[in-house]
């Protein structure tokens, strides 16, 4: 099984993207669009403190009539983040998405924020890891 370590190195873009808890959330949109993510972490003083995702925004902004342009992040985002250490494995990640019905995961070494994954990085991984598979039976059977 693969490592979180190697899948956040296996990473196109694995910079540790993040907003102030004083952030607006028209911020936190405004940099999901430009680098493409479905989700932000919120960090404070290099300590993570939550994270906004479009669910986020969609169950606890619009639909409770706030605006983008003057709500703070921190009163839409999930506070109580599930993480995971770069030590654990690509199952470990999958068991909390479904346990927890999320789809980011941040990537803790310490205290310290060192990525993220998503739901979308482990699904990448499984075909990747079912293509390989299918390349060294196709070999085998070949030779």
């Amino acid at each position: 099984m693969i490592s979180v370590k190697k899948l956040l190195d296996g990473k196109q873009m694995n910079r540790v993207l993040s907003l102030s808890p004083d952030a607006m959330v028209i911020d936190a949109l405004d940099l999901m669009a430009k680098e493409n993510i479905g989700a932000v972490m919120v960090v404070e003083n290099e300590k993570l403190v939550g994270i906004f995702s479009e669910r986020d925004y969609a169950r606890k902004g619009i639909i409770m009539g706030r605006k983008a342009k003057t709500t703070p992040v921190t009163e839409v985002m999930t506070g109580n983040v599930y993480t995971v250490t770069p030590d654990m494995n690509m199952e470990d990640c999958m068991q909390l998405f479904s346990d927890k019905h999320i789809r980011h995961l941040p990537v803790m070494h310490g205290s310290k924020v060192i990525g993220m994954l998503s739901i979308g990085d482990i699904v990448n991984a499984i075909m990747m890891e079912q293509k390989e598979h299918i390349q060294f039976l196709e070999k085998y059977i070949s030779s």
